[in-house]
């Protein structure tokens, strides 16, 4: 038994004043005396007795009335907290779109909410964290209107995120009784395959959402080959997770016309390419479509975008080597050359991607220019000379941060290992290549830069080439001339796919589509006046991202929107600039669930329930109050009528 108000129990004390004057009457008796005494005596001693009882019975009615008045006062209850705390639910509701599937019950966020709001408690206040969005201290009926309106997002939050905002809720609660609830699938992404749940101090209940089914098919990536004169292939890659599956269809369409439909088979638990030929088609608005049912179905649709290809500028400053005119063909590139003495800066400024191309020294103005060139966002390649001055080079290197080169090492080396991870050889190799013509160079340039990728190495695992991803650009450093009296590198075939993709990647023109919730930079080949702005927008909603302006081009930055897949156009003065698409995360698709109640098993604060009403009962009957003050006040009552009684019909 509790108390709201302990210190009035301090006026029990008062019950010695009852006591007291049982104690010390001043009532006397007088005494008469009579001739036959002995049956008087015996009355004297019965009415003695029944007097003593008498006085004796008022006294323990008195000392209850005192005493049930004052614990009345004092309010004693009994409850697993304090009267003065407030109640507090915390409500973690994963609404990612793995829970948009259907459990036993039905589907799995619809019943979530369904359950939450019957079992809700008008005395409590709640706060509700989703994956988007945070609602704090809300009432029972701002909760239920809150839930009704939750729709499934696209974002992710890691468990790990989670436990540190209870913790950081927790630390501004005073007086209040927390109890926090997780709802999740607990699907395995990122962080949370390692986390640690032994150090949490909270008290937690984690409650598991079940799909039905353990079986998914989805479409895990695409990408286009072979594009030139209009055709191209589409290339797209189906996961299987679970049994072998038969005769599936998969279907392309433009816009909302169909271009090419298959059927296909696929192994349990394996990744399978299905190609779309295209020809004749300049632009294409793309949907491909799985018709099958499964535990997910958000990734049986996937969107892509086949722009007009925009022909990527690339300048060559020094040696005329004829392998790179061979490599950026008039199809695909704007490739010009020059010797240094003859540069055309105002040329040079459209410029996506500047290859220096063994120059002895690097002069002050060409310098200062590559620096702005590298602000905006665009790429470099530094192949430098067989007598390359060190000074003027890394005059250049320290003004971007990046480090220094060393000199020059005689030593004939072979390259020989192939970086296959880095996104940089991404759809370039069907497979890692191991033995391969080995090129050989004579010379090459130690370096010594900061936080650059390797791409191809020498056989004492030196780099031959490395990527330097800048804060706005990318800079390509080759440790070697490329000369024929020194290498044989650009006779390999590996010249090819290195330089193509130098020339690609320069520029961050529409890829056939992105991802919602990661961080997308877009170029679009438009320059903006000093009011204009891009806008995104499909057939309902418009939005206008983050963008920076540079000479020749438009940058955008995307994250949190688009929150729909779909394609969406960018807009120019209500003139379509580039055709987008964005897909969902493929994380989503897997059906790898974090084991929760063996993970926490160890931890006596966290608690496993598979049943959401269960939880929220328990909580409510753990906060539950009884109030014992009307008992104790009819006690008192009790207790002064039978003080009454006796007084009046005791009669000794």
């Amino acid at each position: 038994m509790q108390f709201k108000h302990p210190e009035i129990l301090y006026f029990l004390g008062f019950v010695i004043i009852p006591i007291l004057v049982h104690l010390f009457q001043l009532q006397k008796f007088k005494k008469t005396p009579f001739t036959n005494v002995a049956f008087l005596q015996k009355i004297v001693l019965q009415t003695r007795k029944s007097s003593t009882l008498k006085k004796w019975l008022i006294l323990a009615t008195r000392i209850t009335l005192f005493c049930a008045i004052i614990i009345a006062f004092s309010q004693p209850y009994f409850s697993n907290k304090k009267a003065e705390e407030k109640q507090h639910t915390f409500i973690y509701l994963d609404n990612s779109l793995s829970i948009n599937s259907q459990g036993k019950k039905g589907n799995l966020l619809q019943n979530t909410i369904k359950e939450i709001i019957e079992n809700s408690s008008e005395k409590e206040t709640y706060s509700l964290l989703t994956n988007s969005d945070f609602f704090e201290n809300i009432n029972s009926n701002k909760l239920k209107k809150t839930l009704l309106e939750l729709q499934f997002n696209a974002s992710f939050r890691s468990l790990e995120d989670v436990l540190l905002k209870i913790e950081s809720f927790k630390s501004n609660k005073s007086n209040t009784l927390l109890k926090s609830i997780l709802i999740s699938d607990f699907q395995i992404i990122n962080k949370n395959k390692n986390i640690d749940f032994t150090n949490v101090k909270s008290s937690i209940s984690f409650i598991k959402l079940n799909q039905a089914q353990k079986n998914n098919l989805s479409i895990d990536s695409l990408f286009i080959e072979n594009q030139s004169n209009n055709n191209f292939t589409v290339n797209v890659a189906v996961k299987n997770q679970g049994a072998v599956k038969n005769n599936i269809s998969i279907a392309l369409y433009n816009d909302n016309s169909i271009v090419s439909k298959q059927t296909f088979s696929i192994k349990e638990n394996v990744k399978k390419n299905i190609s779309f030929p295209i020809q004749n088609q300049e632009k294409i608005n793309g949907k491909i479509t799985l018709d099958f049912d499964d535990v997910f179905s958000f990734d049986n649709t996937f969107y892509f975008t086949v722009n007009s290809n925009k022909k990527i500028n690339i300048f060559s400053i020094g040696k005329n080597h004829q392998f790179l005119s061979k490599i950026y063909t008039k199809n695909e590139f704007n490739f010009t050359s020059s010797s240094l003495q003859n540069i055309n800066y105002n040329l040079l400024k459209k410029q996506e991607l500047i290859i220096l191309n063994e120059l002895k020294e690097l002069p002050n103005s060409l310098i200062t220019f590559l620096q702005a060139h590298l602000t905006e966002g665009k790429s470099l390649v530094v192949i430098p000379n067989t007598n390359s001055s060190l000074s003027t080079y890394n005059s250049f290197f320290n003004k971007i941060n990046i480090g220094s080169i060393s000199n020059k090492l005689r030593d004939s080396l072979k390259i020989t290992n192939i970086n296959f991870k880095n996104p940089f050889f991404k759809n370039v190799f069907s497979k890692s290549v191991q033995n391969f013509q080995y090129p050989i160079v004579k010379n090459y340039y130690r370096s010594n830069f900061n936080q650059a990728s390797s791409l191809l190495i020498f056989e004492n695992m030196q780099p031959f080439i490395q990527q330097l991803s800048l804060k706005n650009g990318s800079l390509f450093w080759v440790a070697s001339p490329l000369d024929i009296d020194n290498s044989n590198f650009t006779s390999s075939p590996l010249v090819v796919p290195v330089f193509y993709n130098f020339g690609k990647l320069s520029a961050k023109y529409p890829k056939p589509y992105y991802t919602i919730g990661a961080t997308n930079f877009i170029d679009i080949a438009t320059a903006l006046n000093k009011d204009e702005v891009l806008t995104i927008k499909d057939n309902t909603n418009s939005f206008i991202p983050l963008q920076q302006q540079f000479t020749t081009k438009t940058t955008l930055e995307t994250k949190e929107y688009p929150s729909k897949q779909g394609l969406y156009t960018v807009v120019k003065n209500n003139t379509t600039i580039e055709n987008i698409a964005y897909n969902y995360n493929t994380s989503e698709s897997k059906l790898s669930f974090l084991n929760i109640k063996d993970k926490i098993k160890d931890n006596k604060n966290l608690h496993y329930s598979e049943s959401i009403a269960t939880v929220l009962q328990k909580n409510i009957e753990k906060n539950k109050v009884t109030w014992l003050w009307k008992w104790f006040l009819a006690l008192a009552i009790v207790s002064l009528l039978f003080e009454i009684l006796i007084l009046k019909f005791f009669k000794p």
